[in-house]
């Protein structure tokens, strides 16, 4: 072989190189060039093909090194990408003459492909080349600036440019990320944080976080359009940091426009913006949560605040609910139901509302008004809507017994004086209860329903007694009896006072009374007389009303058939009534009633016992049946401390309960999981006081149920 066929292949190969650099390939005999670098590697001449390309590119782009460098800054990036663009088309033409060298030489030594080293050499030459790559990063950065600030740029151009720098790292983003990203995200986190602080300084919470928003949406816009996917994540965090991070708990707190502004006017969709955005965030949640239940802990606290409730003691739970319905609705339109914001806002209610001790007896007298006269005219569905809405406060209720209490007595007014106007309803009530305590809660409220059933199926049967008996209906004097009997334990128990009945009215409970023990014996009954009504016929002159009254109001009217004019302690003596009841009665029927049936003298509302009571014969009214309530009696103090210690009692038995059923499963447990599991078994019904469970395991001890161990003090045995 020639000695200098290396040689002269490689100046063939290498003019052929420089006139497709001149862009003058069209004489070019591509089969030919191919031959000779196919022939200079088989021959083993590959490393000075290899080495004498990558010289021939390096001469050629210091050139255009210099002519890209002397370009004015508005054409700079256009020569540029000229520049870029033609060499890209060299090195694919350039590859394909030298296509066999890539096979062979360059899998053999493990070197750079043509192509590849075409990249390399224009980023070392052009784009790493002193006077073009401080200028490029700067003008590439200020072209951004003046888009964010509302100029238009050539974003197409920008594109290719960054395209650019991701092909320059060859298959990395290296040369990408060091020339231009690092130095975008630190000059867009400047940017971002000047006009941060620049806007939130003049505007509102809710102006500043609609920008925060447009600004996050442009940037996404703007990587969509000519930046790398993988700078997404990072402009995000960035943005996020600087707007929202640096800023939020200003955001929160802004005065009349910040957090609180939005749950106090209802500003459910600027609520959204601010959780969507602090939700990008670490601790922007939190912030967020903590705030709100603030806030809704100091606006509950105000509701439940004794003196506040002392003015508006009827609109306690109404204004509970609003509150509730409105805290529902910015969870589920603001923030998507969010468990953890539900938690919290659960959690502050339970809280404000277990503040005032008279929440229960409040939820249940609230429930009494709606089973009366509140839910009148109201749809199937409009009453589970608001019974929900009461089960919703219920289940922050902690002493759920103490409710009981109370609900206890209020179902049984209702159903005593016929005053429930559903039936469904009632049960609807105790079904939402019984799901939500078990069985055992409702089990009485249940008996008294049976009670009012077996009552109803009790008069039925006396009725046909008295049709087949006309002795037994002749003492009824023409008296309609109508008996409810109350099984001892389902009802509230109250203390049985005596009262004086009228002899007409004893006589009909005799006959009901033989007629009854000689069905069921072995049974007693006690007439609770407090609880009972009377329909009774009055003349008022030549015009006659018929008066529907309680027992005690049918036992003072009735007096006044013998006489014009009583005084008050003569009627203590005559019908046996406690002074506090008969007050209230006679006060209805005089001058606190708004039928006034009887004359006081004098005529206040303050009775001594030498007031004097006369029949009213001047009395008139429009209508013929006249409904006369009771002065309503608000639970006194007195009263009010006896469920208390009714409660209590209840409790000692219910705590006593659950440390025997414990112990009888457990056999042996320590003092602090005992009292762990009883406060867990009895959470339910109310939060047990640890000290009284300690009571009451030492009540236990000394009845021979437990025993402490021997060797710790601190364990107890159970006792068989």
């Amino acid at each position: 072989m020639d000695p200098n066929y290396a040689d002269n292949a490689w100046k063939l190969l290498k003019n052929a190189i420089n006139e497709i650099h001149r862009q003058n390939a069209s004489g070019l005999s591509f089969e030919e060039l191919y031959r000779n670098a196919y022939n200079m590697v088989l021959h083993k001449y590959g490393d000075i093909l290899y080495k004498g390309l990558q010289q021939v590119v390096d001469e050629h782009l210091k050139g255009v090194a210099q002519k890209v460098a002397l370009a004015n800054d508005d054409n700079f990036l256009t020569e540029l990408s000229s520049a870029w663009y033609d060499h890209k088309i060299s090195m694919l033409m350039i590859r394909d003459i030298l296509m066999y060298m890539d096979r062979v030489y360059v899998t053999s030594f493990n070197v750079p492909t043509v192509y590849d080293l075409g990249l390399a050499r224009f980023r070392e030459n052009i784009a790493r080349f002193p006077k073009i790559k401080d200028r490029l990063l700067k003008i590439i950065l200020s072209m951004i600036y003046k888009e964010r600030t509302g100029e238009v740029i050539n974003r197409s151009l920008l594109k290719s440019t960054t395209q650019m720098l991701v092909d320059l790292g060859v298959n990395t983003r290296q040369v990408y990320e060091e020339d231009f990203e690092r130095h975008f995200l630190e000059s867009s986190a400047y940017f971002y944080r000047m006009e941060s602080q620049e806007f939130i300084s003049s505007n509102s919470c809710s102006d500043y976080l609609n920008k925060v928003e447009a600004r996050l949406r442009e940037e996404l816009n703007r990587v969509a359009h000519y930046l790398d996917p993988s700078t997404e994540p990072k402009i995000r965090e960035t943005v996020e940091k600087e707007l929202i991070s640096a800023h939020m708990k200003t955001l929160v707190e802004m005065e009349n426009s910040g957090c609180i502004a939005m749950l106090r006017d209802d500003k459910i969709e600027d609520l959204a913006r601010m959780y969507t955005l602090f939700q990008r965030v670490p601790d922007g949640m939190n912030l967020m949560r903590q705030e709100i239940s603030n806030y809704l802990l100091e606006t509950g606290k105000k509701l439940v605040d004794e003196e506040t409730l002392k003015e508006q003691p009827g609109s306690f739970i109404l204004n509970l609910l609003t509150l509730k319905d409105k805290y529902n609705r910015i969870l589920s339109q603001a923030f998507l139901n969010d468990k953890t914001f539900k938690h919290s806002f659960d959690k502050s209610f339970e809280q404000f509302i277990n503040l005032n001790p008279k929440s229960p007896e409040y939820i249940s007298l609230f429930i009494d008004e709606k089973l009366r006269v509140g839910l009148k005219g109201a749809t199937e569905e409009e009453v589970e809507q608001i019974l929900d809405k009461v089960m919703n406060l219920f289940r922050f209720i902690q002493e759920k017994d103490v409710f009981e209490k109370y609900y206890k007595q209020h179902l049984a007014k209702r159903l005593l004086l016929g005053k429930s106007l559903s039936d469904d309803a009632e049960r609807n009530m105790i079904g939402k209860l019984k799901t939500e305590c078990g069985y055992q809660f409702t089990s009485k409220l249940e008996g008294m329903f049976n009670d009012m059933r077996l009552s109803a199926d009790t008069m039925e049967g006396y009725k046909t007694h008295l049709a087949q008996n006309p002795n037994e209906a002749q003492k009824m004097t023409g008296i309609d009896l109508n008996v409810q009997i109350l099984t001892t334990g389902f009802w509230p128990t109250s203390v049985i006072t005596n009262c004086n009945l009228p002899p007409e009215i004893l006589s009909c409970c005799d006959v009901f009374k033989n007629y009854y023990l000689g069905n069921h014996s072995a049974r007693r009954l006690t007439w609770q007389t407090n609880m009972g009504t009377a329909e009774l016929k009055a003349y008022f002159g030549q015009k006659k009303h018929e008066l529907n009254v309680s027992t005690y109001q049918m036992c003072i009217l009735l007096h006044f058939n013998n006489a014009e004019e009583i005084t008050f302690k003569d009627l203590l003596d005559m019908t046996a009534i406690p002074a506090p009841d008969l007050k209230r009665a006679i006060l209805s029927l005089s001058v606190l009633g708004k039928y006034k049936i009887l004359l006081k003298s004098p005529d206040d509302s303050k009775v001594n016992d030498s007031d004097v009571f006369a029949f009213n014969h001047k009395f008139r009214s429009k209508l013929y049946r006249i409904k006369v309530t009771n002065v309503s009696s608000k639970e006194t103090e007195p009263e009010r401390l006896e469920t208390r210690q009714k409660v209590d009692e209840d409790r000692k038995h219910q705590i006593e309960a659950a440390i025997v059923r414990i112990m009888k499963s457990r056999r042996t447990m320590e003092h602090s999981n005992l009292i762990s599991e009883v406060t867990k078994q009895l959470s339910s019904r109310f939060l047990p006081n640890p000290v009284i469970v300690k009571k009451r395991i030492e009540s236990l001890i000394e009845r021979d149920y437990l025993e402490r161990s021997k060797v710790d003090r601190k364990i107890y045995q159970y006792l068989a």
